[in-house]
């Protein structure tokens, strides 16, 4: 355990922060939680905070807009992993300027988890939430600040248990018909948020991954919509229904949505119909795949994943 680095994870308790949290505490990671007073008497907390404590997770007192609270939280790990949710984006130049001070940080790891920033071709609302985490990231880069990206794609709990339908937002997936974005043709990318942690804490001290891109592609689990709807399909032994929704009525809709159906669409439009998720290749230079770094990680595919819904 002497040789592992100790971890920071700001926004811990949040969406995908608790897998994060879990996988380094599973991974024998000294773990440290930084976790406002509030949040450990919150009720709708509890759960996380029992789960962290029953894995050896060390509280620390304090949030991003506690400066010297934050610096000390800093000087005391190696590496400082932030998941910190939308409202908070911008507010990482705070983590940024305290890891500056505290001057001890191995690695710095920004709240992404999700589309690669740098090559989007998104509209608002989704754009500008974009642009906030392509800032943070010519920011850290500014301050030569070691760090590494991670482009995780889709949250499979977000998308699979209702394969994407705009406004549905419980399982299970449809069974008589199913709106379509786009074409159907481009490949995304689904994944599931336990493998989304573990992959990230295996970066954590991997030379291969640093000042990189970790981008989440394992081949069973990057499907186009319409291979998607086929799976589906062949799960539950009948055909659905299509409805394919044209680029210009995506856009339309966007326009005309309440936050956050507008946000929501706004990704599926940038993934499903202009293809960001694959568009491009994986560079050394820039990038590294983490199925193939970590062939060893045994990750849920999106047919396991779906059989659930069966």
């Amino acid at each position: 355990m002497g040789g592992k680095s100790k971890i920071l994870i700001i926004g811990g308790t949040g969406y995908i922060g608790k897998y994060i949290v879990e996988a380094s505490a599973k991974a024998g990671h000294p773990t440290f939680a930084l976790v406002r007073e509030s949040t450990l008497s919150n009720p709708a907390k509890a759960q996380v905070i029992d789960k962290f404590k029953a894995l050896g997770v060390n509280f620390v007192h304090g949030d991003l807009y506690d400066y010297d609270n934050l610096v000390n939280a800093i000087k005391q790990v190696d590496v400082v992993i932030s998941t910190v949710g939308h409202l908070q984006l911008a507010d990482q130049v705070k983590i940024i300027a305290a890891i500056k001070e505290a001057g001890n940080v191995k690695r710095f790891f920004p709240s992404e988890f999700g589309i690669d920033v740098d090559r989007v071709h998104a509209v608002e609302p989704a754009k500008s939430a974009f642009v906030t985490k392509a800032k943070i990231r010519r920011a850290i880069e500014a301050e030569g600040i070691p760090h590494t990206f991670v482009s995780s794609n889709y949250f499979a709990g977000y998308f699979l248990p209702t394969l994407a339908q705009p406004g549905v937002f419980a399982p299970p997936p449809p069974r008589d018909k199913v709106i379509i974005y786009g074409d159907g043709n481009p490949k995304v990318i689904f994944n599931k948020e336990d493998d989304i942690g573990t992959y990230t804490i295996r970066a954590v001290d991997d030379p291969r991954t640093l000042n990189k891109i970790l981008y989440l592609r394992p081949p069973k689990n990057i499907y186009s919509f319409n291979e998607l709807v086929a799976l589906w399909e062949k799960k539950i032994g009948k055909t659905i229904e299509k409805i394919y929704l044209p680029e210009e009525k995506i856009l339309k809709d966007i326009e005309e949505s309440p936050i956050p159906i507008n946000v929501v669409l706004s990704i599926n439009h940038s993934a499903f119909v202009k293809g960001d998720q694959t568009n491009f290749e994986i560079e050394p230079s820039f990038g590294v795949e983490a199925s193939e770094l970590y062939p060893d990680v045994k990750y849920t595919t999106v047919e396991e994943y779906l059989e659930q819904f069966v």
